[in-house]
């Protein structure tokens, strides 16, 4: 991402103690002190957070700051589905008291936001809904890379490539995706499988593939900057995860007319309606997710017309200047609220 802020002109402070791990300890405590200094050399109006760990020690150095408004976004949330029952009793009070120094919660969903709210995190009138806004152009110009990824694998326009792009970690659940790919091998021997990203778990699915006698099948990217291409490219993307907010890959994806097959989970019925915009099956079903790769590559036509509804459907909704307006109305919300006086000027400045 270092390389993506210095492109549009952010150059990041780096603090380098704001780690993702779930136990606290003195590393913590150093970020918290940073992030306090930084906070009273800026001074800032609003800060706001994201991710779990990022958003406990952003939030506690801003309170202690001083700061008037601070807002964290949750794009998902790791309150079930990531850790045993009682890590995840701790976060969720640990999110409940954060609550009560935040002023405003957002969600990219409304499915996380009812989970939140189910779950004792805060009131729903203390939530916003924020859908997630990107810079679609090249997603949506992709048909002019089309060829070039499947050039580089060497394999034919017969060829029925799946794919599935992401960091590799348990809740994303790639071994449900290679499950999955076993049984589609078993029905199209045309069929081809392509892991794009990288985590802790590649080396034991490499493992997984090679039991499941598909290890020839399925090639390991890396991560990849290209990835307008990769979509291009793709009979379908699957999103395997048991627990998501609202996944980035899809909506490229959609935003590129690939057909997407999602599990059931999370933010994703709020952003795929099953059968017209892509397709929903249930999480850790390792057949259902098969029957509908195969379904939609047996079926061009249809895939096809899923992709043009995807395409669509996602055109606007998550254009990136919708985001910057809907930012932009929140801040200004939240402002009045605290009879902060803001500026057009510095408002502008503010949006870069």
């Amino acid at each position: 991402m270092m390389d993506y802020a210095s492109s549009r002109r952010v150059d990041p402070h780096v603090i380098p103690e704001i780690v993702t791990a779930f136990s606290l300890g003195p590393r913590d405590i150093k970020a918290v002190a940073k992030l306090y200094t930084l906070i009273r050399r800026q001074r800032p109006h609003i800060v706001h957070t994201h991710t779990a760990k990022a958003g406990f020690v952003g939030r506690l150095a801003a309170y202690l700051a001083g700061v008037p408004i601070i807002v964290h976004t949750y794009h998902g949330h790791v309150l079930h589905g990531y850790y045993g029952t009682g890590k995840s009793w701790m976060l969720r009070k640990m999110e409940q008291t954060l609550a009560r120094i935040t002023d405003r919660l957002v969600t990219v969903s409304d499915q996380v936001k009812q989970e939140l709210a189910a779950f004792g995190v805060a009131k729903p009138e203390q939530i916003s809904v924020i859908p997630l806004g990107f810079d679609l152009e090249p997603f949506l110009n992709s048909h002019h890379e089309r060829g070039r990824f499947r050039k580089e694998l060497a394999l034919s326009n017969a060829s029925r490539l799946v794919g599935i792009v992401g960091r590799i970690f348990p809740i994303k659940n790639h071994c449900l995706f290679l499950d999955a790919a076993a049984r589609i091998a078993a029905q199209e021997p045309s069929a081809r499988f392509v892991i794009v990203g990288d985590g802790v778990l590649r080396s034991a699915l490499e493992q997984q593939a090679k039991e499941l006698g598909v290890a020839d099948r399925v090639v390991f990217t890396g991560w990849r900057r290209d990835l307008p291409r990769i979509y291009a490219d793709l009979d379908a993307l699957v999103v395997s995860s048991d627990n998501e907010g609202t996944p980035v890959s899809a909506i490229e994806a959609m935003a590129c007319g690939s057909p997407v097959v999602a599990t059931r989970v999370g933010g994703l019925p709020d952003l795929i309606i099953d059968g017209a915009t892509g397709c929903l099956v249930p999480p850790r079903d390792a057949d259902a997710l098969a029957s509908a790769v195969v379904n939609l590559i047996q079926s061009p036509e249809a895939a096809r017309e899923l992709g043009r509804n995807a395409r669509e459907a996602v055109r606007k909704r998550f254009a990136v200047t919708r985001l910057i307006d809907d930012m932009d109305q929140l801040y200004s919300q939240l402002l009045e609220q605290k009879a902060i006086s803001f500026s057009a000027t510095q408002r502008i400045q503010a949006r870069g």
